[in-house]
């Protein structure tokens, strides 16, 4: 998802669908002075970043010093619903999640780990969601989210060929046992109350991530962080 440095930048720029480029702000280099100007002439969205920002977004390498341009490809920020489930991909949804920072940590996670976007069905307030977009470190910047019912989103997957997978501890598969590439909707429950059993009965197949503790739940985003990881690994080269 992330080209790093003017090289990579140029030959994605030559071969790739760049989707976004964060380029370090008052840069004085014409490499990226010349990638900026190519990708505006290309209608490609052009973010400026501190040096801190591109330091920490940067895949990490040997150098001490940030990249001047980072590169977004093989996902656009701005895709609609419609465009995200015709593009096809891993998708997660969020079913009745209320905490903001709980779901501002499922939506970077979902970022960092590759997903094609988030959908969050939950009872948000305005200055709850806007929590949780700084909860996930504006990662909302590098990935659609969008905010819609979970049944109607469920039904408008199964039309799209997606598999809907559920997060729950009824399952009886584990992550490493389940088939996590292709088209696939990952589904994960609510802190209290689950998953709802309308789209729990909509799913092909449902998960459980072990557990071997007293305290009888993970939080959150823990489980999710399981199966993303996991859901990388097998959709990795």
């Amino acid at each position: 998802m992330q080209r790093c440095g003017v090289e990579e930048v140029a030959a994605a720029l030559d071969a790739e669908e760049v989707t976004l480029l964060l380029v370090l702000r008052d840069s004085e280099d014409d490499e990226v002075t010349r990638l900026r100007s190519l990708a505006t002439a290309r209608g490609i969205p052009v973010r400026e970043g501190s040096r801190s920002d591109l330091w920490r977004m940067a895949r990490r390498t040997e150098s001490e010093e940030p990249p001047g341009v980072l590169a977004l490809v093989g996902r656009d920020p701005g895709a609609s619903v419609e465009r995200v489930l015709s593009t096809g991909g891993l998708v997660w949804l969020l079913a009745g999640a209320r905490y903001p920072v709980n779901i501002g940590f499922t939506i970077r996670t979902a970022e960092v780990s590759g997903a094609s976007a988030v959908f969050v069905d939950g009872e948000l307030s305005h200055s709850e969601r806007k929590a949780a977009i700084r909860a996930s470190m504006k990662a909302h910047r590098f990935m659609p989210v969008h905010w819609v019912d979970g049944g109607a989103l469920v039904e408008s997957a199964r039309q799209a060929g997606f598999r809907v997978i559920a997060l729950e501890d009824c399952g009886d598969t584990e992550p490493w046992d389940a088939d996590l590439a292709g088209d696939v909707l990952l589904v994960v429950g609510g802190e209290h109350d689950g998953i709802p059993d309308s789209i729990l009965g909509a799913s092909d197949s449902v998960v459980r991530v072990p557990m071997a503790g007293f305290v009888p739940s993970y939080n959150l985003q823990a489980p999710m962080a399981v199966v993303a990881a996991e859901a990388l690994r097998q959709r990795s080269p």
